[in-house]
Protein backbone atom coordinates (compact mmCIF):
# COMPACT_ATOMS: atom_id res chain seq x y z
CA UNK A 1 0.00 0.00 0.00
CA UNK A 2 1.38 3.31 -1.26
CA UNK A 3 1.32 6.50 1.27
CA UNK A 4 0.95 8.67 -1.25
CA UNK A 5 -1.84 9.18 -3.89
CA UNK A 6 -2.93 11.43 -6.86
CA UNK A 7 0.51 11.50 -8.40
CA UNK A 8 2.73 9.16 -10.42
CA UNK A 9 5.97 7.67 -9.22
CA UNK A 10 9.54 7.03 -9.85
CA UNK A 11 9.23 10.49 -12.51
CA UNK A 12 10.42 14.21 -12.16
CA UNK A 13 7.12 16.46 -11.74
CA UNK A 14 6.84 19.99 -11.33
CA UNK A 15 4.46 20.29 -8.41
CA UNK A 16 2.48 23.65 -9.69
CA UNK A 17 1.67 21.89 -13.09
CA UNK A 18 -0.43 19.16 -10.76
CA UNK A 19 -3.35 21.49 -9.74
CA UNK A 20 -5.51 24.21 -11.68
CA UNK A 21 -6.46 27.63 -10.69
CA UNK A 22 -10.28 27.81 -11.23
CA UNK A 23 -12.35 31.06 -11.15
CA UNK A 24 -13.24 32.33 -7.80
CA UNK A 25 -12.16 28.92 -6.19
CA UNK A 26 -9.58 26.71 -3.92
CA UNK A 27 -8.81 23.50 -5.65
CA UNK A 28 -6.83 21.00 -3.14
CA UNK A 29 -5.17 17.94 -4.20
CA UNK A 30 -4.33 15.44 -1.17
CA UNK A 31 -0.96 13.61 -1.76
CA UNK A 32 -0.58 11.91 1.62
CA UNK A 33 -2.52 11.74 4.85
CA UNK A 34 -1.36 9.96 8.10
CA UNK A 35 -1.83 10.44 11.99
CA UNK A 36 1.19 12.30 11.80
CA UNK A 37 1.26 14.31 8.44
CA UNK A 38 -0.95 15.77 5.73
CA UNK A 39 0.47 16.74 2.72
CA UNK A 40 -1.79 18.83 0.10
CA UNK A 41 -1.11 21.01 -2.81
CA UNK A 42 -3.71 23.76 -3.09
CA UNK A 43 -4.33 26.71 -5.93
CA UNK A 44 -6.53 29.70 -4.75
CA UNK A 45 -7.27 31.75 -7.02
CA UNK A 46 -7.32 36.01 -6.35
CA UNK A 47 -9.54 37.42 -3.27
CA UNK A 48 -9.96 33.16 -2.06
CA UNK A 49 -8.37 32.58 1.27
CA UNK A 50 -8.54 30.35 4.63
CA UNK A 51 -9.78 31.47 7.77
CA UNK A 52 -7.92 32.37 10.61
CA UNK A 53 -7.75 29.00 12.56
CA UNK A 54 -5.04 26.84 14.52
CA UNK A 55 -3.90 23.32 14.12
CA UNK A 56 -2.19 20.52 16.31
CA UNK A 57 0.44 20.51 14.40
CA UNK A 58 3.38 22.63 12.68
CA UNK A 59 2.24 23.55 9.27
CA UNK A 60 5.16 24.45 6.24
CA UNK A 61 3.76 26.29 3.35
CA UNK A 62 6.07 26.46 0.08
CA UNK A 63 4.70 29.05 -2.34
CA UNK A 64 4.55 27.10 -5.94
CA UNK A 65 3.57 29.87 -7.90
CA UNK A 66 2.46 33.29 -7.28
CA UNK A 67 2.20 35.14 -4.03
CA UNK A 68 0.12 35.00 -0.67
CA UNK A 69 -0.38 37.06 2.09
CA UNK A 70 -0.23 35.17 5.70
CA UNK A 71 -1.18 35.98 8.82
CA UNK A 72 0.54 34.19 12.03
CA UNK A 73 -0.19 35.66 15.13
CA UNK A 74 -0.09 39.18 14.67
CA UNK A 75 2.36 38.91 11.84
CA UNK A 76 1.14 39.64 7.85
CA UNK A 77 4.03 37.83 5.66
CA UNK A 78 3.88 38.12 1.76
CA UNK A 79 4.97 34.62 0.38
CA UNK A 80 6.02 35.04 -3.19
CA UNK A 81 6.99 31.91 -5.42
CA UNK A 82 10.09 29.80 -4.50
CA UNK A 83 9.65 30.87 -0.49
CA UNK A 84 8.65 28.90 2.44
CA UNK A 85 7.29 30.11 5.50
CA UNK A 86 6.39 27.59 8.95
CA UNK A 87 3.63 28.42 10.40
CA UNK A 88 4.16 26.65 14.32
CA UNK A 89 1.41 24.85 16.28
CA UNK A 90 -1.74 26.26 17.72
CA UNK A 91 -1.35 29.90 16.44
CA UNK A 92 -3.74 31.15 14.88
CA UNK A 93 -3.04 31.67 11.16
CA UNK A 94 -4.59 31.76 7.86
CA UNK A 95 -3.60 33.19 4.19
CA UNK A 96 -5.30 35.30 1.05
CA UNK A 97 -4.76 35.39 -2.26
CA UNK A 98 -3.88 39.08 -2.74
CA UNK A 99 -2.65 37.32 -6.18
CA UNK A 100 -3.61 34.04 -7.73
CA UNK A 101 -1.16 31.39 -5.88
CA UNK A 102 -0.81 27.34 -5.53
CA UNK A 103 0.84 25.75 -2.60
CA UNK A 104 2.33 22.36 -1.08
CA UNK A 105 0.88 22.86 1.89
CA UNK A 106 3.08 20.06 4.71
CA UNK A 107 1.29 19.42 8.28
CA UNK A 108 2.97 17.67 10.48
CA UNK A 109 1.43 17.10 13.75
CA UNK A 110 2.12 16.18 17.48
CA UNK A 111 2.08 12.09 17.67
Amino acid sequence: MSLIKNIEFSIPLKLATLIEYQSGQIVSMTIAQIPAANITLFSLDKGEGISTHTTSGDAMVQILDGEAEICIGDQVLTVKEGETVIMPSDVPHGLEARKRFKMLLTVIKKS
